[in-house]
C-alpha cells in the first residue's frame, strides 16, 4: 500500500492514461518472462528524464521502492517488483533523438525498440549489433540494463560493446551524463559500462548514446550435421581457433533437434543427433576464404555432412523457435545462460549430460556456442517436488562446473532474482562488498530494484 500523501503528489503529476493503481491495469507489470508474479502497488509511465527525476525524488521521500522496466523480456526476474512499490515503466520513451550517420551513432531514449533502432540505422548503410532473440520487441534499456547479446556477439560482441554514452537519473535522483559522443574518450571513470548491465539497481537510463556498425557486404550461412556430440563440439573448437571469425556459431543438441522436428519435420536428417548452425559475413571475397576454411574445420570423424545454405533467414527462424518450443513443453523450464572458455565445450556438455543422467532430469541445450554461451534447459514438473529439489541440486552442481571451467554464471541474460542466491560462487566477498557500496552511493536509500543481484543479508 503506497502512502496517501504520494498517491496525492503522483496524481498531480500524472494523467490516469499514465498512472495505474488499479490491480487489473497493474497485473500486466506483474511478471517478465521468469514467469513469477509479483503485483506491484502502482505503474508510472513518464515521457521525460525530468519527470523520472521527479518520481525518484517522491519514492526517495517516502522510501517507496522503484522497479525499472523495458518490455519485460528478461528471463532472470530483473524486473519483477517482489516488493511491491511502484514499477516504472520505460516503454513510452520512444523518441529517436538523432542518426548521425557521419558519426556512426544513433541517440535514442530506453523505450525505443532494438529492431526500431535497425529499422533506423539501416537506411544509412548501419546497423545496431546487439541482437537478442526479443529483438523485435525488447527495448533499448532492457537491452542495456542487462548488456544483452545474441548470436552474433561471437563477432560483434555484446551491448557494452556500443554503447558510447548516457544519460540517466541514479537512485538519490541526480542527473548523470556517462562516456562521450566520439569513440575515443577516456576523461574520468567509465561509468558507461557500470551502468550497462547493472539490471536498474543503480540509475535509470533515459538516453543512450549507441555506436552503429556497417552493414556486412554479403552473408552466408553454413549447417553442420553430426551424429555424436563429441565430434560437434571438437568442431567447435576448430572452427573458433581459425582466424577467419564467423559471425554466428550456434549449437544445438539432439533434445534441441528434436524439438524442431517436431515443428519443422522435414528440416533435420533423422541420423542428426548435434548440430552447428554457422554464419559468416563480409565482402565476397572473405566469405569465400571464411566459409572454406570452415567447412574443413568440420571434418571430425563423426561429421554427416557440412553444407552452404541458400536461405540463412529460414535457418535463423527454426533456431529462434526454440525457446518457444520449449515453454509448450515445459512452462517452467530452468533456463540458465551459462558461459564456459570454448575450448571446454567438449568437457562442460559431456560433464553435463552426465549430471543431468545422475539426477534423473530432461535436458535439452543450445546456444552460442562461438562464445561458449550454452542455454541450458532443465525441463521440469513444478507439481513434482521430487523432480524440483533434483533441479535444484543439478543447478548447483552446473553452476559449480561452470566455475571449476573458469567460466560465468550468466553471459547474458543477468542475474536478477533467478540467480542472487548464486553469485557468491563467482564473486569473493571483497568484490561484492565493493559492489555493495558502489550501490549504496548511486542508491542511498536502495529504492532502486531493491533486492536484486546480491544474495540476501546473512
Amino acid at each position: 500500500m503506497l502512502p496517501a500523501n504520494l498517491l496525492a503528489h503522483l496524481h498531480a503529476a500524472f494523467p490516469p492514461d499514465r498512472f495505474y493503481t488499479d490491480p487489473v491495469d497493474c497485473y500486466a507489470y506483474a511478471y517478465d518472462n521468469s514467469r513469477k508474479i509479483f503485483p506491484p502497488d502502482a505503474v508510472l509511465f513518464p515521457l521525460t528524464a525530468k519527470e523520472v527525476q521527479h518520481i525518484v525524488s517522491l519514492c526517495n521521500q517516502y522510501q517507496v521502492p522503484l522497479i525499472p522496466r523495458g518490455r519485460g523480456t528478461g528471463t532472470a526476474g530483473g524486473s519483477l517488483p517482489e516488493v511491491g512499490g511502484i514499477v516504472l515503466s520505460l516503454e513510452r520513451m520512444l523518441s529517436i533523438i538523432s542518426v548521425d550517420p557521419a558519426n556512426r551513432v544513433i541517440v535514442a531514449e530506453p523505450g525505443v525498440l532494438n529492431q526500431s533502432i535497425q529499422d533506423a540505422a539501416k537506411p544509412h548503410g548501419f546497423f545496431w549489433p546487439p541482437d537478442p532473440s526479443s529483438a523485435t520487441f525488447s527495448s533499448v534499456g532492457g537491452n542495456i540494463a542487462t548488456s544483452a547479446g545474441g548470436p552474433h556477439a561471437v563477432k560483434y560482441g555484446t551491448t557494452r560493446e556500443h554503447v558510447l554514452g548516457l544519460k540517466a537519473v541514479t537512485g538519490a535522483g541526480n542527473f548523470i551524463t556517462t562516456g562521450c559522443y566520439t569513440t575515443k574518450g577516456v576523461v574520468g571513470y567509465d561509468l558507461t559500462r557500470l551502468l550497462i548491465g547493472s539490471e536498474g539497481t543503480l540509475a535509470i537510463i533515459t538516453e543512450a548514446t549507441l555506436k552503429l556498425t556497417a552493414l556486412p557486404g554479403a552473408v552466408a550461412g553454413i549447417t553442420a550435421h553430426f551424429h555424436d556430440l563429441s565430434s560437434c563440439t571438437a568442431a567447435i573448437v576448430r572452427i573458433m581457433a581459425l582466424p577467419q571469425l564467423p559471425s554466428a556459431l550456434e549449437f544445438l543438441d539432439s533434445g534441441s533437434l528434436n524439438l524442431i522436428r517436431g515443428r519443422y519435420p522435414d528440416m533435420l536428417p533423422a541420423e542428426t543427433n548435434a548440430m552447428l548452425m554457422i554464419e559468416v559475413d563480409g565482402s565476397s571475397t572473405d566469405i569465400s576464404a571464411a566459409l572454406a576454411a570452415i567447412l574443413e574445420a568440420c571434418q571430425t570423424d563423426g561429421l554427416i555432412h557440412a553444407n552452404q545454405v541458400d536461405n540463412a533467414e529460414a535457418l535463423w527462424k527454426a533456431r529462434k523457435a526454440l525457446s518457444p518450443l520449449l515453454r509448450e513443453i515445459a512452462p517452467k523450464k530452468i533456463n540458465e545462460d551459462v558461459v564456459v572458455p570454448v575450448n571446454t565445450l567438449p568437457q562442460f556438455l559431456h560433464e553435463l549430460a552426465q549430471l543431468s543422467a545422475n539426477h534423473q532430469l530432461h535436458n535439452v541445450n543450445f546456444g552460442h556456442a562461438g562464445n561458449g554461451n550454452i542455454h541450458v534447459n532443465l525441463l521440469i514438473d513444478p507439481n513434482d517436488a521430487s523432480e524440483v529439489a533434483r533441479a535444484e541440486r543439478c543447478l548447483d552442481e552446473i553452476f559449480d562446473l561452470v566455475i571449476k571451467l573458469r567460466g560465468t554464471l550468466s553471459g547474458e541474460h543477468g542475474i536478477g532474482s533467478e540467480k542472487r542466491a548464486f553469485i557468491t560462487k563467482e564473486i569473493d566477498h571483497a568484490t561484492l562488498q565493493l559492489m555493495k557500496n558502489i550501490k549504496q552511493l548511486f542508491d542511498p536509500n536502495n529504492i532502486l530494484n531493491p533486492g536484486k543481484l546480491f544474495p540476501a543479508a546473512e
